[in-house]
This record gives C-alpha cells, structure tokens and sequence, in this order.
C-alpha cells in the first residue's frame, strides 16, 4: 500500500516477470540481443539511482523480487506475465518453476498467468489444459512475434489461435495479456501491430484483452479500436517511465487513454525488472499533467487509485481493503 497526503493507494502491478537470461542459459546469439535491448530500456529510462548492474539484471531471483516489490515497492499484488521465448533460451526465458512456486508461498501476493502459443497446435490446446489445472489461471500472456522454427510470428485472428481462444473460454480463463507494444531486438515490429485484436476482441465479447504497452508506438490506432471494444484494456508497462525521460509524451499517452478508453480500463505495471515499481508509484501518484496541455484534464486521486491498483483487482477478483476502496465502493 501506497500512502500519500490522507490517501491510501492499493497497489497491483500488472505485468511482473522472473527471468533468465544468463548465458548458461542463452540458447543462441538472439537470447543476448534480447537481453541486451531489454537492458537498453531499463538504462535509459530509469533515474539514475535506480540503474541495475548489467549481471544483476541477467538473473535477479526470487528473493529479491519479492523485496523490490513488496518490501521497497508498495506492492500489494503482483501478476506474472511470463514470455517463453523458446527459441532464445534453453529453459524458456520467464521462470516458470520458479514464478510458479512463489505464487504457492505467497497465493495473496501473486498471481501466476502463463502462455501458449497457438502454432503447437492440437497438442498444445491438450498442454493447455493441463497448464489451466496445474496453475489455476485466470489469464494468458502472449507474444505474437515469437519466433517458432521458420515462423516469426502469429495472429490473434489466426483460426489456431482462435481454437485457444474458445478453448480459454470453456476453461474459465478470461483474461488475455497480449504483448503489443515496441519491437524487442530480434523480433519484428510488424508482429506486434494491433489490428488482429480488433477482430478477436468483437468475436470473443466474454474475454478480457489487455493490450500490454498500450499499442505503442501505435498508440492512436490502439485507442480506436479499444473505444469501440468495450473489452479491450491498456497496459501501462513500458508507457509509465516515460514520465521521468519524457514527461510531456506520458502526459499525452495517459491524456489519451483517458479521452478514448476512460478511466476503469487502464492497468499499472512495472514491467519488472525492467523497472522497479516504487519510484513509478511515487511519480504518478504525484504527476500532473502540464498546464499547457490544457486539452487534457488533470488525473484525478480516483483515477489515480483505479489506474494503480483497483482496476486490475477488479478484473481478478483481488480483496481490496476497505481503506483503500473509493467512497461508493465501501458503501457497497
């Protein structure tokens, strides 16, 4: 929890990860390069007192993740988004073991989501379904630009992944995270465009899609679609840093989000490691919109509070106590 001038914010980070990506464990020349480029991002958008050694960020482990989030992060729920990346690193790049048995330590902290990839075809919807009963998921992360033998890539409105979907659907997994957002060296941009979650969003209406990274760097073409698919919400991972390098371009992104998709649909994340929620947290409980920006509203502490916590909570059916709660919601 997060307190802060009276006001008490209940924190979810959205989007967390426990990653390897020693070289132990690099499968090829592209598990560095994408190690590389994910350090890049941590560099050069952090505040200098929050840079990581480059050994550290190879493997933090779970100890101290759960510091960096819990202890110094003000977190009160993480979800893991893991990715496999099965072409780059020899057991995968998100832990899933490792992930897995700190979501059994700590069930009220975390909350363990997992993947699949639509071009493993009949038998991964049977791997599927033992993963949705081994791990008790409410959600999937994908990534459609994985790399796949001589595939780069897949769609949400390929008929595989459409079998998924309604596999997802009869599972009771709800909750679809879709990396959409910018390129990760050596995976190709043009596989995170954000058109085919236009088509899965209309034909699957009892499923949630969070577009992780909000579509950047197609921001406009994600709030088009996402007006009009009242089941498509934003992530805020890799978007929120961009308030200490480039405060003014955060102001038009969450100025955005809030014009197009309104308030009960965009989801806080550190995107951990590759930044640490607490300076995040501090930042945007205290940001402000510039006074030149004035076709924007100023955020608001309600908005701030469902931003940061309460409207992921909804969307997983998190205990929110009531301190923490908006005034109608502890009426209720």
């Amino acid at each position: 929890m997060y307190r802060k001038d009276g006001e008490n914010y209940f924190i979810v980070d959205a989007h967390v990860a426990l990653w390897d990506a020693r070289p132990e464990n690099q499968r090829n020349i592209h598990g560095k390069q994408f190690i590389d480029c994910f350090y890049d991002y941590h560099r050069n958008l952090s505040p200098e007192s929050e840079l990581w050694p480059y050994e550290d960020y190879l493997y933090y482990g779970g100890e101290r993740l759960m510091k960096d989030l819990f202890v110094d992060g003000y977190v009160d729920h993480a979800i893991f988004q893991p990715a496999r990346l099965g072409a780059f690193y020899r057991t995968g790049f998100g832990q899933t073991e490792e992930a897995f048995a700190l979501t059994r330590k700590h069930p009220g902290k975390l909350t363990y989501n997992h993947y699949f990839d639509p071009r493993f075809e009949e038998a991964g919807l049977g791997r599927l379904r033992e993963d949705a009963a081994r791990f008790g998921l409410q959600g999937v992360k994908l990534y459609t630009a994985e790399w796949k033998g001589d595939s780069r890539g897949y769609k949400l409105d390929d008929p595989w992944t459409y079998r998924y979907l309604e596999t997802c659907r009869e599972l009771g997994i709800r909750n679809i995270h879709i990396h959409k957002g910018p390129t990760i060296r050596p995976l190709d941009r043009d596989a995170f465009d954000v058109a085919d979650v236009d088509k899965a969003a209309t034909d699957f209406t009892d499923l949630n899609f969070v577009v992780e990274h909000c579509g950047l760097p197609r921001l406009e073409d994600f709030c088009w679609i996402a007006t009009q698919e009242p089941n498509v919400h934003a992530g805020l991972a890799v978007a929120i840093p961009f308030m200490h390098t480039r405060p003014r371009y955060f102001a038009q992104i969450i100025g955005e989000l809030l014009y197009w998709l309104g308030e009960d649909r965009i989801q806080f994340s550190s995107d951990y490691a590759l930044w640490t929620p607490r300076w995040l947290v501090e930042r945007f409980v205290d940001f402000r919109i510039p006074a030149d920006m004035d076709e924007y509203p100023q955020l608001t502490v309600a908005q701030k509070k469902k931003i940061l916590g309460l409207n992921a909570a909804a969307m997983y059916g998190i205990d929110v106590p009531a301190e923490c709660r908006l005034p109608e919601e502890a009426v209720a």
